[in-house]
């Protein structure tokens, strides 16, 4: 069965906005990466999942555009919400139609822990059913209250907490959506619940825990432990080596320094930032700075080496990473590193997006042996450890 996925979006999410500035909550970061960005990632990135539409707020364009850069242009399309989240859903729906799809998901944008298993499962289960809920049971006594006070207790048997993605034939939940708007109703409080009123049996699947909604700052909170429990660290290492020829300056960290020579290479022959960009590189396992950056490709001739590592950087964020540390050494006799090290810190932290204090920049000699004992180059060794969140 060819299956789609709607990820409402639309939302302003004022509950969660308290800490976290003006963002809508699918905006915020967490874990290093926007809350949307994670969400979609859980179902670009499923086998069975064919086709994807974001239903966004009309203002949010630039946020969705930063938050889904990291996928391709075009590779996740968007339509605009509606006034209430039924319209949204309506809006996604109605995207898809032209394409039809046998089954269609509808996940909330705000539930970016949603796991492959939970995705599986409720697919699974479309085969022999109209529509699924994946729910977990209510374990917690639950009581009324009035006036401040605790009343009587609700029986929790048989009670169950709803969560997304529910799962659905496409056109019966389609047809239910627009009988629904056809009569007014407007007070459904999820898509099963719209199912159900229109005649649908709707089976059930077992939720996850950790598949929260982040309505408030704590549930930021609890979400980003979350993440951090199940994540892991990585060290990458880099080396690089230019040779020196006529000029008058070489730049090394970003850092443009005076000098009676400079570096050849077909970019700006940056070897510190080279060599930091291929450890960056190895802590996730993505190739090497000539994989994405060919020296042979007359577009990067002369280009600025902060191009290659900003590019490193954003690799890391799009898969919910952080770089944690950077260490550079440097290996030469002339020029002399000292009076730049702090200047060549700063602008490296500032093409990373990190603390500078999160930056090491080192210097040493070869005691006047080897190549760079004879002042014919440069070498650079360079180290980065990165923390990733589970995939």
């Amino acid at each position: 069965m060819d299956i789609a996925a709607v990820i409402v979006a639309a939302g302003r999410g004022l509950r969660a906005k308290q800490g976290g500035g003006d963002l809508p909550k699918q905006y915020r970061t967490l874990a290093n990466q926007p809350v949307l960005q994670r969400t979609l990632r859980a179902f670009f990135e499923h086998p069975r999942i064919s086709q994807i539409v974001a239903v966004i707020h009309d203002d949010d364009l630039p946020l969705f555009q930063n938050a889904t850069e990291a996928y391709g242009e075009g590779s996740i399309s968007w339509v605009k919400g509606g006034e209430m989240r039924q319209d949204s859903v309506v809006a996604g729906l109605e995207a898809l139609q032209s394409q039809a799809p046998g089954g269609v998901l509808i996940h909330d944008g705000a539930r970016p822990l949603v796991s492959p298993n939970l995705i599986d499962r409720v697919i699974d289960a479309l085969e022999h059913a109209e529509a699924v809920l994946p729910a977990l049971p209510v374990t917690d006594t639950l009581r009324r209250s009035e006036n401040g006070m605790a009343a009587e207790t609700v029986d929790r048997t048989n009670l169950i907490r709803a969560q997304t993605p529910q799962a659905f034939r496409f056109e019966p939940i389609l047809a239910a959506h627009n009988a629904a708007r056809t009569e007014g109703r407007n007070d459904f409080t999820d898509d099963a619940q719209i199912a159900q009123w229109a005649g649908l049996e709707v089976a059930l699947v077992a939720g996850e825990p950790t598949n929260i909604k982040l309505t408030n700052t704590e549930d930021f909170e609890v979400a980003e432990r979350m993440i951090q429990a199940g994540g892991e660290w990585r060290t990458g290492t880099g080396s690089d080596v230019h040779r020196f020829g006529d000029g008058d300056h070489v730049t090394l960290c970003g850092v443009r320094i005076d000098h009676d020579r400079s570096l050849l290479g077909h970019s700006d022959a940056d070897v510190g930032l080279h060599a930091l960009t291929d450890a960056l590189l190895g802590a996730i396992g993505d190739g090497d700075i000539g994989a994405h950056f060919p020296p042979n490709d007359p577009k990067w001739s002369g280009a600025a080496s902060d191009i290659f590592l900003a590019d490193a950087a954003k690799r890391i964020a799009a898969r919910g990473g952080r770089i944690a540390n950077v260490d550079v050494t440097l290996i030469c006799e002339q020029p002399k590193i000292g009076p730049h090290r702090d200047a060549m810190r700063e602008r490296t932290a500032a093409i990373l997006g990190i603390d500078v204090e999160r930056v090491s920049v080192k210097a040493t000699t070869t005691e006047g042996l080897g190549f760079t004992g004879r002042a014919e180059g440069i070498a650079a060794q360079a180290s980065a450890s990165v923390w990733l969140p589970p995939r």
